[in-house]
């Protein structure tokens, strides 16, 4: 089969750093496993992470997550899934990536492919939905319902891939007015459209900003720039509040400046549950059920932003690129398999 993989672990500008590939087809699925013909992919901050600090010693390492396919072939256990039936997916750390024409991966963790969504804009979601809809509602226990409430969440960087898909679920599953931050016009508009009440430009003063919208803030979700931002974060947070971090910042959060306000901290990792197997890993199964309906309802919106063409090593090195820039937009999205 057709993949992209990588020997060594190289900076993008090399050209060895990601390559096109003919690699063996994986075995028939087990269990609960279903091979899925690959037809959509897009690129996340944790691709070019893993890129960079995990040398596969020479072994071929095939890396993406997020895709959008059709099954070949079921598990004898599966029940969730048949042949032929269209998914969307994010897959596990723990396995061989989604850069391939074909693809294992444990049925509780895949969704139905929204019906009204093309592959591409299918598989910009489930990575950031996930990860969006656990730190909000599983980790922050964050309360849904519809009523208007007087206090508000602050999403930290609103117009990257996360940060869209938390500003989308917070206006519709929440009453919570919705602060993003984003630094440049077209980033400001981004997250405006996605739902932000308020959009806060990160590259002045935060506190102040949000001082200035005079607004109670009980939940922070950091996506971002964990070190420039913890002072604000701390200083803006309501007593009793709660703050989740996603990034890998290289200083560690001083969490002792949140004594005082009695406040909890919390990291969100969507991979948790399905490379420790945990009791509850079908909710993420759920999780991609309901996000389908939403995007089906046209209550959510895919957020890709870019298609980038086909799944090559030559366009993966591109994404890598624009993703390791920190200035990315929304969704990069690869489709098929060719030159």
């Amino acid at each position: 089969m057709r993949a992209v993989a990588y020997m060594h672990s190289l900076p993008i500008d090399d050209i060895d750093s990601l390559q096109d590939m003919q690699l063996p087809e994986p075995r028939s699925p087990r269990g609960r496993d279903l091979l899925v013909e690959i037809r959509a992919v897009s690129v996340n901050p944790v691709d070019f992470k893993v890129r960079q600090r995990t040398d596969p010693a020479g072994e071929p390492k095939i890396l993406g997550f997020d895709a959008a396919g059709v099954v070949r072939e079921a598990g004898p256990q599966a029940r969730l899934f048949r042949a032929g039936d269209a998914v969307f997916y994010a897959g596990s750390i723990a396995r061989p990536g989604t850069n391939a024409e074909l693809h294992l991966v444990d049925e509780r963790i895949v969704g139905p492919k929204p019906r009204n969504l093309s592959f591409a804009e299918a598989a910009a979601v489930p990575l950031t939905a996930i990860t969006a809809w656990e730190a909000l509602f599983d980790r922050l226990r964050i309360p849904r319902g519809g009523l208007a409430r007087p206090e508000a969440v602050l999403v930290i960087g609103g117009a990257g891939g996360v940060g869209s898909m938390a500003v989308q679920l917070l206006r519709q599953l929440t009453g919570f007015t919705v602060v993003a931050t984003a630094s440049r016009p077209e980033t400001q508009d981004w997250a405006r459209r996605m739902g932000a009440h308020h959009v806060v430009d990160h590259a002045g003063s935060v506190l102040a900003q949000l001082r200035a919208l005079n607004l109670i803030v009980p939940y922070v979700f950091v996506t971002t720039h964990t070190e420039a931002h913890w002072p604000a974060v701390c200083e803006i947070l309501s007593p009793q509040g709660a703050v989740c971090l996603i990034d890998d910042p290289a200083t560690p959060p001083d969490i002792r400046l949140l004594k005082v306000k009695a406040a909890s901290v919390h990291w969100e990792l969507m991979f948790t549950r399905p490379m420790f197997d945990t009791p509850d890993v079908e909710d993420q199964h759920r999780i991609l059920e309901q996000v389908s309906r939403m995007l089906e309802a046209g209550t959510l919106r895919s957020t890709l932003t870019e298609q980038l063409g086909a799944v090559n090593a030559a366009n993966l090195r591109r994404a890598h690129t624009a993703l390791e820039s920190g200035h990315a937009r929304g969704k990069l999205v690869l489709e098929g398999f060719g030159p």
